[in-house]
This record gives structure tokens, sequence and C-alpha cells, in this order.
């Protein structure tokens, strides 16, 4: 999957049929992820019209099952613990909300009042139950009622109160008693009603003048809700749930689901033009698991605990702004920075389409035709000479377009995150699931294996394929919500070190090998690495720090950088002539694990260090903390300097003769070679030991820290002491590793969503086709990314030390007024 140059005019070598393959893998691509996305804009846009966007709507209309978890149709629900229910209770109270619920009807109604408060409190305690008393002929009833069951909870803590009215029947009773709510100052929040079962069992024989009887007293009934809930009450007419007609006992034998539906079928009826909601899923919730109904008519325990989520979440959402719930969420406010970011991203898209329609006219009206944006690079390098080319003009046309593709790709990233447009649903693990993908990939990647043209250790190519398997395997974590089981998420664990140990390895490597200390240089890695992450940092208004991992690595790049450039300036070839240069070299690999160990003693000391202005910004999360930082900084500190230290290690051997990878043979004797095996497999089996009986993720990050080297040094010299391994390579998972970067950062918009706390839904109901054409879209937009970075790069980043530091100057310049609005001096 390795990219080939395109054909052109001015190179005749290139066959018709690798032009034709390399139109096909990258440009007709990235056409078809376009078309694909325009499409589904269309199409959720449709579905937005016909369903609305009201997505406390889609909470209380469908969803279904995802291992014994209820995903809500179209949006995200969080799991209220008795902590988070309680805090959101005594946050509303904080604020002046009435937290006051009312529950009406029948006995399925009572549980769910029970239910809801056994959600927020442990402490409660059901009254015993009353003998249910059956009323017939209910329409012809007196208005009084005829046994009080009344029942009411307080929690004067919470500024709480639950209150259960038994009306099982849509009578007068059950009308007067919402007319003394509506003439009441205290107006309950939401209101929870539900009849039907009752009256159903009291229609025997069946009568069908009794259902139209019921039908009239629901539109009695409605007329005041109605005036409810124009006076801000919540009410929730709530479907009568299906019963299992095999459990049922003699006294709702008469009940049937036919029946049932049937008068479901005329509530929606009165209900299709009344203000009061319709609560569809909880229907949907008790048919998944009518069959531990425990009496074929009540509801099981596990629906009811269910519905209880449902209501909190509806109640709660807007208010807790929960990172896993966007049900009834109002969708996040765009800030001034956001307007004034895309004011010039459609600046420069507008001024991309002028310049593009310009060239096009330019070609026709001179007879030449356009080969493509390839071809522009190829004459931007020297490679093609054209009449009256100006490189300087094909430089800022190319610019121009790539800023152009960024301002598409950001919006693209805007809709899908900051919008309701697509829908997002939570992620749910089962072993399966996740295992399942990551054997698929692999596989696929080893299908993909071919000859290399390197020998070394290490070599590009290898380089490339190891940090393509890892980013896959993290991208298929991240999506399956995978953490909560402790050996793969500290495998993972592992992977994260391992980029940070290779980085470690190339850049220690790359300064001793080429000498180049230069500043430009350094900037252009902090480019390569922090473009991406800036962009989004402004578009979708997120500090620095949630991008997670780009600011851990940029700091160790800034400390490698710092710590290698300090005079002596050593390089391989200075050490040759010169054997001083090597206790140089170790003085400074020393010096940087005796920082690091002096930030680690003391956190508070750490944090002195790091929230100090103008700097804090890049260290501290949207609530000014800065323990996020600690805890990712202190997991991972010793991962470069030991790739740096396998760099060191490497070049001795090769210079003493330990070792030889300058053919295809192997690292070492036969004998030698057998042992590294032996003790590389040791080194990562113990890993994986530890990793499976480690029960507790505090403890094994701890160890972590200090033990994660050696399954990535395992890992590294597994891969390399056999000739035949080292020569090979995965092009499946080399062409991923060249734009890792982009990966980890556009995950959490738009390979999942809600930043990366649930899954981006372009096709519902169809979670596989769903992964795979999102997956589609997005590996386009990144390597799309990637490249525009590729071109930008040396516009922004000048070889020319005074030019790039005078870019960096006007850089920190337009960051001033917002570092002054977000209190950074």
């Amino acid at each position: 999957m390795r990219s080939t140059a395109p054909s052109s005019p001015c190179i005749k070598s290139e066959p018709a049929k690798q032009e034709f393959i390399h139109y096909f893998n990258s440009a007709n691509a990235k056409t078809v992820a376009f078309a694909i996305v325009c499409g589904f804009v269309l199409y959720h846009s449709i579905l937005r019209l016909t369903h609305g966007i009201d997505s406390c709507r889609w909470l209380l209309s469908d969803g279904n099952f995802r291992d014994q978890v209820w995903q809500p149709y179209g949006c995200m629900m969080h799991h209220y613990s008795q902590t988070d229910a309680r805090r959101c209770l005594r946050y509303m109270e904080y604020w002046g909300g009435k937290n006051y619920f009312i529950f009406v009807g029948d006995t399925r109604t009572e549980q769910l009042y029970h239910a809801f408060i056994h959600q927020i409190s442990s402490t409660y305690q059901e009254s015993n139950s009353r003998k249910e008393v059956f009323q017939s002929n209910p329409f012809l009833s007196p208005s009084n009622k005829p046994f009080s069951r009344d029942q009411f909870y307080n929690d004067s803590h919470l500024g709480l109160r639950v209150r259960y009215l038994w009306f099982p029947y849509p009578n007068k009773p059950m009308i007067a008693a919402l007319q003394l709510w509506k003439s009441a100052v205290d107006r309950p929040s939401v209101a929870v009603i539900s009849s039907g079962a009752w009256s159903i069992r009291a229609n025997q024989p069946f009568d069908p003048a009794v259902v139209e009887g019921y039908t009239t007293s629901l539109t009695h009934l409605f007329m005041n809700i109605d005036q409810h809930a124009e006076n801000g009450t919540k009410v929730l007419w709530a479907l009568q749930e299906p019963v299992n007609e095999d459990k049922l006992g003699a006294d709702w034998a008469p009940l049937s689901n036919s029946l049932i539906d049937l008068y479901n079928e005329q509530a929606k009826k009165v209900l299709r033009y009344s203000k009061a909601d319709v609560w569809y899923s909880s229907r949907r919730v008790a048919t998944e698991n009518i069959l531990e109904s425990p009496d074929g008519y009540h509801l099981s325990q596990k629906t009811l605990f269910h519905d209880a989520q449902i209501l909190l979440n509806m109640y709660c959402n807007d208010n807790m702004n929960y990172y896993d719930a966007t049900c009834c969420s109002s969708s996040e406010s765009v800030s001034k920075l956001q307007i004034v970011v895309f004011a010039i991203l459609i600046i420069s898209f507008a001024l991309a389409c002028i310049a593009w329609i310009r060239r096009r006219w330019w070609y026709k009206w001179n007879g030449f035709r356009e080969y493509g944006y390839i071809s522009l690079n190829l004459r931007i390098s020297g490679n093609c000479s054209y009449p009256n080319g100006n490189k300087s003009l094909e430089g800022a046309y190319n610019v121009l377009m790539s800023l152009a593709k960024l301002a598409v790709i950001m919006a693209y990233f805007f809709l899908c995150d900051r919008t309701t447009m697509f829908m997002k649903e939570n992620k749910y693990f089962t072993q399966t699931n996740f295992w399942l993908p990551v054997v698929y990939i692999l596989v696929l990647g080893i299908f993909f294996t071919e000859d290399s043209v390197y020998t070394k250790v290490l070599h590009p190519d290898q380089d490339h394929e190891t940090k393509g398997w890892m980013v896959l395997l993290i991208l298929v974590y991240n999506m399956m919500g995978a953490s909560q089981v402790v050996p793969i998420f500290m495998f993972v664990k592992i992977l994260y070190s391992g980029f940070l140990f290779l980085h470690g390895y190339n850049q220690f490597f790359t300064y001793l090998q080429r000498g180049d200390y230069s500043v430009v240089r350094f900037l252009q890695d902090l480019f390569r690495l922090n473009v991406m992450t800036v962009l989004l940092c402004l578009c979708m208004n997120r500090p620095y720090q949630f991008y997670e991992f780009i600011p851990l690595i940029s700091f160790w790049t800034f400390v490698v950088y710092v710590g290698l450039s300090i005079p002596p300036q050593i390089t391989w070839s200075a050490c040759e002539m010169n054997s001083l240069n090597y206790l140089y070299l170790v003085l400074k690999i020393v010096g940087i694990y005796l920082f690091i160990t002096i930030l680690y003693m003391s956190e508070v000391f750490f944090e002195k260090v790091f929230v100090t202005r103008p700097w804090k910004a890049l260290f501290v999360t949207t609530d000014d903390d800065i323990h996020e930082w600690w805890t990712r900084w202190k997991i991972d500190r010793y991962s470069m300097p030991c790739g740096m230290v396998l760099a060191f290690g490497y070049h001795i051997a090769r210079r003493y003769k330990i070792l030889e990878d300058d053919n295809h043979g192997n690292l070492f004797s036969t004998r030698v070679s057998l042992s590294v095996i032996l003790f590389s497999i040791l080194g990562i089996g113990g890993y994986c030991t530890f990793s499976v009986f480690c029960r507790n993720q505090l403890e094994c990050i701890e160890i972590h820290s200090y033990v994660g080297f050696i399954p990535v040094a395992s890992y590294i010299l597994l891969r390399n002491v056999s000739g035949m391994l080292r020569t090979r390579f995965s092009s499946f998972f080399g062409w991923f590793g060249q734009f890792w970067v982009e990966l980890l950062v556009g995950q959490y918009h738009v390979w999942m969503g809600a930043d990366g706390h649930g899954v981006l839904v372009l096709v519902p109901a169809y979670p596989v086709g769903n992964v795979l054409l999102t997956a589609f879209v997005f590996v386009c937009t990144a390597h799309e990314i990637r490249r525009c970075t590729d071109i930008v790069l040396p516009y922004a980043v000048p070889e020319d030390w005074r030019k790039a530091l005078r870019n960096v100057f006007v850089f920190l310049l337009v960051l001033v007024p917002v570092g002054i609005h977000d209190g950074m001096f």
C-alpha cells in the first residue's frame, strides 16, 4: 500500500497501470468518501425534518438492547449511579429548580415510582403492598375513589418530592386531581401518567362501546394535561406494556397483547395533537424483557431499572453536561473564537475556489491541461518544467488549496461532533466485539507482507509498520470501550509507551546521525505533531490537554531536543573521532533521567512548574486541573529515555561488531540469537502475566511506569533478530503508520462521537455497516490532513531559521488575545 509517484508528461517511465492504481487508491477513494458524507448529510437532514431535532423525543421514542445495555435511538444515555442522581437533584435544587415528580396510574406505575426512588436513595424501604381492588364499570363510577393507596416520598436534603397517585382508570377522579394541580402554585416538574390495563380487564366480555368510552375519557383527560404542559410540567404518557400471556393468573387472564395494542392505538390517536409526550421506549424496554416478568403482568426489575434511567436522563442531562449523555442535552454554544476561526477558514475556501476557477480558465485559454494536484507537487519540486511555470505562484496555489481542504474537513468535524446532524450512540463492550476486529486486522496485515529494501534495525518500513498496527489496535480499543478490562487496558498502555519509546529512539538516532540540531528541524517536528491538534482546539473549542497523547509526545520531543542540543552537540562521527564524546552522551542521558526523577519526587513541585503562566494553558483541563497531565506524564516518564538508551546501545553494538544488520542475515550468532529470542519471549510473557493477574488499575499503572519498556524492547529484539523477519514488513500496517498522528487525534470526533465518549452513527440500526463506513471516511480524512500538512509545512516552517522564528512569533502574537481571554497572562 505504499504510494507510488504519479504519471505526468515529464515522467514517462511509470507504467499506465501504476498510475491507475495510484489514483484509484488516493484521489478516487477520497472523492467517494466526500460523496458518502454529502449523501448522509442529505439523508440525516431528511430524518431531522421527519423525526425532529429534539433528542428528548429520541430518548422517549425507541431504542434497543446492546449486550444487556439499553441504547436509545440516535443519542447517548448516561448511566446514573445513586451518587450521580443525587448530585443532579442537589444541583437543580441549588439553582432554584423544583424536584417534584408525580406518578399516576395502576400498580405498574407504582412499581416505577418505587424503582425511581431506589435509584436515588439506597435506604428507601417500600411500604407493604395492599390488596388490589378491582372496580367494575369504571366509567360509570362515582367521583370519589373506591380505595386510596397514594404514596409520598420526601428528601429535604435534595429538595425532592415524589408522589404516587392510585388512578388505574382515566375517569373523573383522575381528571379532578389534574385540575387541582392546574390551579396550584406548586406544580410538578415531571408527571408520568399511564392507564389502560385495568380498563381492558374491566371490559369483559369485550364491548366496543367501552373502548369508545375510554377514548372519550382520554380526550377530556388530555385537555387538562395540555394546560399542565403549557405551564412548564413535563408530562409523559407511558404506553401500556405488553404482558406474558403464558404467565398470567386468573385475575389478569382477560388481558391480551392484541387488546393492549388496541388501547395504545386509541391513546396515540388522542395524543397526536397533545402537548404531552408519548413514552414509547418504556414499552420497548418491557417487550425486550417480557420473559422476566414475575407474573406475566408486572414489570421485571431490569425493565424498571432502565425506565428509571430514562427518566433521570430526561430530567438531568441538560444541566449536568455529562460527556457520555447527548439525550436531552443542548448542543454546545459556539464561542467567539470558533466564529473567528471558521470565518478565516471560509475566506480561505472562497479564495481557493476563485484561484481554482481562474486557473482552469487560464489553462483552457492557453491550451494546457491540468494533470491533478500531485502533478503540482512535481512542478514545485522541480522534477518537471512547464511553460511560464512560476514556482512561488504554484506553491501559493498549493497552500491555498490545502487550506481550503482543511476548512472543509474542519467543517465536517464540527458537523459530526458539535451538532445534532449525525446521531451518537453509547459504546458497548463484549469480548467478541473486541477480539474479532483485532484478529481480522492482524490477519489482513500479515496478508500484505512484502520485502523491504532496508536491512537495518527499526528501518523506516518497520517503523511505519509498528506504528500502523499499534494505532489500529488503539482505535479498536477506543471504539469498543474496552478500558473496563484490566489486561486489555494495560496492553493499550504498552502501545502508548511503544509510541514514545520509538519516538525517543528515532529522535536520538536522527540527531546523532545527521547532526542537525537546528531550531528549524525541531519546529518542523512540532508542526507535524501539532498542526491538526491546534486546528481542532480552535475549531472544536477544546483545551490542548484534551488530545492527551499529543501534548505528552510534544513535551518529550522538547525535552530530548533541549537535552541533546546543549553543547557539546554530539554526532556519531564525532564519537568515533573522540571517545570522550561517548561520556558526554551518557551524561546527557543521565541528566534527562535526573530531570524526570526530580519532577516525579514531588507532585507539588511538578504542579508549580507546569501551572506557571503563560504555559499553564497547555497543561490544564477546562476545569483548570493539572492532575490529568500529572497522571499521564508519570505513567510513561521513562519510555522516551529508554528508547534513547536502546538507540545508544544499538550504535555501540554495531560499532564493536556485536551485531550486524548490513545484510539479510541474523543479527547475532545462532547461540546468541536463541538466547535473545528466549529472553524476549520471557519479557513479553512476563508482562502479559502481570497484566492478567493485576486487578487494580492504579497499582498496575504504578508498576507499569518502571517495567513498561521491557515488552517494547523485547518486541523490537524479537522482530529484528531474524534476518527474514527484519527485511520483511506489512505494507498494510506501514501505510497506516505514515499518518498515525492524524488517526490518533481525529478519532475523537469523526470515528467516535461526543468527544470520544460515544460512537458516531451515519447508518442507523446497522452497527457493523456503520463502523465500516465511518472508518472509511475517517481514514480518508486523516490521510488528506497528513497530505495537506506536508504541503503547508515548508511554508509554515521554512528552512531559513529567521523566517521560521518570524512565523513562530506571528503565531504567538495571534494567540495573545486568546490567551488574555482565557486568563493565560
